[in-house]
């Protein structure tokens, strides 16, 4: 690579920040370029797995995100219908010495906050706002990034870490809009007095129904319930943090069991978002371009593992640019750990929400059989392969304890 340039990073979410720490911990400089006017992230709760944490350890940031994260007992599957528990995973001592770290859940403001708090004291990474990369070329020796603003800006390369809407993308892939699910998801974010006492459980759970669920946990050191809940709409385009009023909330859930249909009742200041994601491709370099995080995969949120996947993605891309001496090796080698792993997470997603979160009739009492059946090591067995891993293991291998 050319010394004398960094690296530049368009986005400055979740995947740009770890990718921006994580190279500059092998001592590459980047320039993070963030469309928005301030560094921030929207949005509410989120799920970390236990290779969530694998990936704060390697980026640096294990400490600053195991303090702020809240350590839940068990992932519980409830039945929206009837009401009743279909099946609980212990994320217990057993699940953390088998998978070597924790399950938990954190704020995305918290975990955005932990990245950009490493960056901003590392001398090896700059930030600038309001600075949207729109188009790039390139040369045998180095990128030209396009700003909104017609400033050109050169480096070393280009990782395209700019979301679901990536203007990357949009030039390495050329694949147009996103995939609209017809899936609306709602968020509201309530202080723990406000949740239903009964339910106030130290908890990741789901409550599935036809066409519909809804999910709670607690945050921010169990100050507050994290509420996140979807029905199918048919929502015939994109849309984002939308505020909405609770009877449009309680539309898609009038079926459901009270015991769960009361959480949303409770809920306060719901936004709206409109689910999308995009078809796995294998493709995902250019030259001196490369993509990351939801650039390169976006994904429907069924398997919680969105901001996971995008700070595995920063772990690959920072050690095979340590481990390889040219650019080409060191994308190469990048995308081959990355591409089928990532796409496995998008298709799988995508199957979850059908067969688990959604069915109904026949389909769901099939659901409730076969997830009732499994012990805690059938599902610690199923899930080895995603999180057992690093992020640099591929897509199919089920070592826990690659290096």
């Amino acid at each position: 690579m050319t010394k004398d340039l960094p690296i530049l990073i368009a986005g400055g979410g979740i995947g740009g920040l770890a990718a921006a720490i994580g190279l500059a911990q092998k001592g590459i400089a980047t320039l993070v370029l963030e469309k928005a006017h301030q560094l921030g992230e929207i949005g509410a709760g989120i799920q970390l797995g236990p290779n969530a944490f694998h990936a704060f350890d390697y980026l640096g940031v294990g400490d600053a995100a195991r303090s702020l994260a809240v350590y839940i007992d068990n992932l519980r599957l409830m039945d929206a219908i009837s009401g009743s528990e279909i099946t609980r995973i212990p994320l217990d001592e057993a699940f953390r010495t088998r998978f070597r770290n924790p399950y938990a859940v954190i704020h995305r403001g918290d975990l955005h906050a932990a990245f950009l708090h490493a960056c901003e004291a590392h001398p090896l990474v700059n930030l600038r706002t309001s600075a949207e990369v729109v188009d790039y070329d390139q040369d045998t020796t180095s990128v030209t990034a396009t700003l909104a603003s017609g400033e050109r800006l050169r480096g070393a390369a280009l990782i395209g870490a700019d979301g679901l809407w990536s203007k990357v993308r949009q030039k390495l892939v050329g694949d147009g809009a996103p995939r609209v699910s017809g899936h609306t998801t709602y968020r509201s974010v309530i202080p723990t007095d406000d949740m239903p006492e009964d339910l106030r459980w130290n908890a990741a759970t789901l409550w599935a129904g036809p066409k519909c669920h809804i999910v709670h946990y607690p945050l921010k050191g169990w100050k507050m319930f994290n509420l996140v809940v979807t029905y199918h709409n048919d929502a015939p385009s994109p849309e984002a943090a939308v505020p909405v009023d609770h009877d449009e909330v309680r539309t898609g859930f009038a079926h459901v069991a009270p015991v769960a249909r009361q959480i949303i009742d409770r809920g306060q200041n719901w936004k709206r978002w409109v689910l999308c994601d995009r078809d796995p491709v294998t493709n995902w370099i250019d030259g001196r371009v490369v993509l990351l995080g939801d650039a390169a995969h976006p994904m429907l949120q069924y398997f919680a593992q969105g901001a996971c996947m995008a700070m595995e993605d920063a772990v690959a891309l920072a050690h095979c640019l340590d481990h390889h001496a040219g650019l080409d090796a060191a994308f190469a080698e990048y995308q081959r750990l990355r591409a089928l792993r990532t796409a496995r997470v998008q298709l799988q997603s995508r199957e979850i929400g059908q067969h688990v979160y959604h069915p109904a009739g026949a389909h769901a009492a099939l659901r409730n059989a076969v997830m009732s059946s499994k012990t805690p090591e059938n599902w610690y067995d199923i899930v080895d392969w995603l999180y057992g891993s690093t992020g640099l293991e591929g897509a199919v291998s089920a070592e826990s304890h690659a290096a």
